[in-house]
């Protein structure tokens, strides 16, 4: 019987299935890439077996979509939290901006562009869709509160500015400029919602 290092056999397999997501959430933030992450990659990282993570995952897929499903609070959180801050809608739709920049300035976004470049599974794209509408529904509610009649087709819409922001600071483009702007375009679309 193999060692365990948590009070009950159900603990120490939720600790191992952390070590694994955290391990494989590692390799992609240092390589940007999510071929990085192969079961035995991350069994190296985290001390076990390569044998040992098909006891958790499937396959890589999997172990990719338990990165997204653990990645997806914290980004939808920060934007929220930016979001919260705010008074008006208007600056909700500033802050969602603005802290879509900051995640990509601080590196999280790698982990995003690394998996969205996999093209594994099923379960990876459903668990990336998720993300996404996720990460969109602060902006709906905001852009419900201005009175607009499609607000996620608005919010998709300005996702896109964002998504060329995201691009542009990723290519190379000055942190601060590029947001400036890109909050500036997002707030002055808002105009167009406003009725007559």
């Amino acid at each position: 019987m193999p060692k365990i290092s948590a009070s009950t056999v159900a603990d120490h397999r939720a600790q191992q299935y952390r070590a694994l997501v955290t391990a494989a959430r590692e390799l992609l933030e240092a390589e940007g890439d999510g071929a990085a992450v192969t079961f035995a990659a991350v069994a190296r990282r985290t001390g076990l077996a390569r044998n040992s993570v098909y006891k958790y995952f499937p396959d890589r897929a999997a172990l990719l979509a338990a990165v997204v499903h653990e990645s997806t609070p914290l980004w939808t959180e920060r934007i929220a939290a930016a979001m919260a801050a705010a008074r008006t809608p208007e600056q909700q739709v500033a802050a969602y901006v603005r802290a879509q920049c900051e995640l990509v300035r601080d590196g999280e976004h790698r982990i995003a562009r690394a998996l969205a470049g996999d093209r594994d599974a099923v379960a990876l794209r459903e668990a990336a869709g998720d993300a996404h509408r996720k990460l969109l529904s602060p902006l709906v509610t905001a852009l419900s509160e201005l009175g607009d009649r499609a607000p996620l087709r608005t919010a998709q819409l300005l996702q896109g500015l964002v998504n060329a922001a995201v691009t542009a600071l990723e290519s190379g483009a000055p942190y601060r400029p590029t947001t400036e702007r890109a909050t500036a375009l997002a707030v002055a679309s808002l105009a167009a919602l406003r009725p007559n």
